[in-house]
């Protein structure tokens, strides 16, 4: 369905069909499909061979089909990642294992389709954002007999992913170990989970259908657009926590070592606890790679026995630049640093002296630290709107 969606964004079908028929043995076509009332793409794979192949076998086939670099390094990820969940399922290292959920030429085919489809899609410099899915429930035939859903490979890759998800809501399988892997894959390498979509101006849709009657609309959307083009789009998690028998010192000293740390921003806010007791709630915005880090900073330092962690929050942020300025004082020159925020067309949205700079030249002139910020601000703002 991932393979159906980009298409039916417009890619060119041609080149992918190419590269899955070139990287295993299978016949690939396309048809319309009307699920719902809502028009998709289907893409059906036919392979010609049941064998189940051994992961080493699997990944010489796609170093052979001889793909362009980004599409074979990004099916080989993928692939990767379905290997690292088998062999954590039937406890086998990773070169030795025989793939069975996953090991036949039609899961060689989707990960190279999805890989193809996505750069001929030119969404390698794009960021993805995949919000919860939904898995299903009920049972699914596998080769190793009747298991719940999800399969124990779905859940390997789900185990060790960014991915949000959720049962249901109909009693069938929607989420197998090799959309998963597609999922956790191009999450992590590309984008990030989210569970509202990001504030964009959207530009396509592309809806993939599936081939299974599953009681609702079988099929995967994908929405593609651009950020609101003055402001740029970060990435945060926010971490939280409240405390009631930490000093004001103590949290001082925990503040500077969380910005010391890689926090972008801590703040400590009073409030009131259970039973009436005086605390602190204390909130730290953190890149996502520095959360865990941070958390267990956090825990150490304050003796909280947990820390709340909010997954991801869409930051829309100003493009923040330092630059130095000249200004005359009291007939000496001094340099101050001042900060700048403007948006992606160069719009002024801020200006900052930097205040240590500013104290140093209230101290050395005698003048008020709050006229010397000033100066540096007006000439600033005078020194880029003339750039």
């Amino acid at each position: 369905m991932f393979i159906g969606s980009l298409l039916n964004l417009g890619v060119e079908p041609s080149k992918v069909i190419e590269a899955m028929e070139s990287a295993a043995d299978v016949s690939v076509t396309l048809s319309d499909a009307k699920t719902g009332h809502i028009m998709a793409t289907r893409v059906d794979v036919a392979q010609h061979s049941s064998t189940r192949l051994k992961y080493h076998l699997m990944t010489e086939q796609i170093l052979s089909a001889g793909l362009p670099r980004a599409v074979m390094e990004d099916a080989l990820g993928i692939l990767e990642l379905m290997g690292r969940a088998e062999s954590i399922v039937h406890g086998i290292p990773l070169e030795e294992l025989h793939m069975h959920e996953m090991g036949q030429q039609d899961a060689i085919a989707d990960v190279v389709g999805t890989s193809a489809a996505f750069h001929a899609l030119e969404m390698s410099g794009a960021q993805i954002f995949c919000m919860p899915i939904s898995v299903g429930g009920g049972y699914v035939d596998t080769s190793h007999g009747t298991l719940p859903v999800p399969a124990p490979a779905t859940l390997a890759v789900l185990n060790n992913s960014k991915l949000l998800w959720r049962g249901g809501p109909v009693e069938h399988e929607l989420l197998t170990p090799t959309g998963a892997a597609i999922l956790a894959y191009l999450t992590q390498r590309y984008g990030t989970t989210c569970t509202v979509y990001p504030q964009m101006k959207s530009s396509g849709t592309g809806y993939g259908a599936g081939s299974k009657d599953v009681g609702m609309l079988n099929m995967l959307r994908t929405v593609m657009g651009e950020p609101d083009p003055a402001l740029a789009i970060d990435h945060v998690e926010m971490l939280e926590t409240n405390v009631d028998d930490v000093t004001g010192e103590v949290l001082g000293y925990l503040v500077q070592e969380l910005m010391d740390e890689g926090a972008l921003d801590v703040s400590v806010i009073p409030a009131t606890m259970k039973k009436g007791r005086s605390g602190s709630l204390i909130k730290v915005v953190c890149k996502t790679g520095d959360s865990n880090r941070l958390a267990r900073r956090i825990m150490v330092e304050t003796g909280s026995l947990g820390v709340r962690l909010v997954p991801v929050r869409h930051r829309l942020t100003a493009r923040r630049n330092i630059i130095q300025v000249d200004i005359d004082v009291a007939g000496k020159p001094y340099k101050v640093r001042v900060k700048t925020a403007c948006d992606t067309e160069g719009h002024i949205l801020g200006i900052s002296a930097e205040f240590e700079d500013c104290k140093q030249v209230a101290s050395s002139s005698g003048i008020q630290v709050k006229d010397i910020m000033r100066r540096a601000e007006e000439v600033a703002r005078l020194q880029l709107e003339f750039e």
